[in-house]
């Protein structure tokens, strides 16, 4: 019996998986996700020559996991998220009949306060001006607290070259991975190859939605207006201190955010929630 569209894209999607070199190119796609990397580099990482590295790429791409955009003469490759999703979402719903519960926990991460299948996981972008502190700590917050049901992502509208030192001290005394928290630009999440993000947080002092760059996609926006760690004064052990407290009302905010009954709010609901977040855990440090 011929397959259907959707059976013949994943048995394409898990076929091109179905080799070592491709796998592992996707691995290291992923791991670096929402950026690219050259065909060069991935080939150096899976150390095999460039010419053979551009076959595989071709049979990932075609297979809609990972997408492809020119610099110059430079190829760069980036994992097609949505083409993971669409991967599992097949396992889970199609091969299940519809009762995914019968994978288990391998395509959905259940609630530890409900123990209910959750939706797939939400995109969520925290805006600042600079991207070196309030938004760095909010994207390892939510990374860290999401449990898979969240992916954290921040950047600036003026990004600064790194982030604020005493930020990143803080964080990794904190038990959180900082290897990646670097200060971004908002342009990396613009056009059709940037993850599509479910909810923009401004957390600059700025009035909402008017801090928030076009997208190109419907999302919903809130702000949570916090203190900027660059105007603390004082010694070092007073700054620590206002520093810690900022810690503390991010991660409290992100709390309340992760546990919203997102499945029963509709998105007006959704928003208001944000806004409430945003103003009834305001402290000042």
């Amino acid at each position: 019996m011929e397959a259907n569209g959707r059976e013949a894209s994943a048995i394409e999607g898990f076929g091109s998986l179905a080799q070592a070199t491709r796998l592992a190119a996707v691995r290291h796609l992923l791991a670096v996700h929402p950026q690219s990397l050259p065909a060069g580099e991935i080939a150096r990482l899976c150390e095999v020559p460039h010419n053979t590295m551009s076959t595989h790429l071709a049979i990932l791409s075609r297979a809609g996991l990972i997408s492809v955009e020119k610099d110059g003469r430079s190829m760069n490759y980036r994992a097609d998220v949505d083409g993971f999703r669409g991967l599992l979402e097949f396992l889970s719903r199609d091969c299940c009949n519809g009762r995914p519960e019968l994978c288990g926990d391998a395509f959905d991460l259940p609630s530890e306060a409900t123990g209910k299948f959750m939706t797939p996981a939400f995109n969520v972008l925290f805006l600042c001006t600079q991207n070196s502190a309030r938004s760095i700590i909010a994207e390892a917050v939510l990374e860290k607290i999401g449990r898979g049901r969240f992916r954290a992502y921040s950047a600036g509208s003026e990004p600064a070259r790194e982030p604020v030192p005493e930020v990143i001290d803080r964080l990794k005394a904190l038990g959180h991975d900082v290897s990646r928290l670097h200060p971004k630009s908002w342009d990396e999440f613009r056009g059709p190859l940037a993850p599509r993000m479910d909810f923009v947080i401004a957390l600059c002092d700025a009035p909402n939605g008017q801090f928030c760059p076009d997208l190109g996609a419907q999302f919903v926006t809130g702000a949570w207006p916090l203190p900027d760690p660059a105007q603390f004064t004082g010694s070092p052990a007073e700054r620590t201190t206002l520093l810690n407290e900022l810690y503390a009302m991010i991660r409290r905010r992100i709390e309340i955010f992760t546990s919203l009954p997102f499945d029963s709010l509709d998105r007006m609901a959704i928003k208001a929630r944000l806004d409430e977040i945003g103003d009834t855990t305001r402290v000042s440090p």
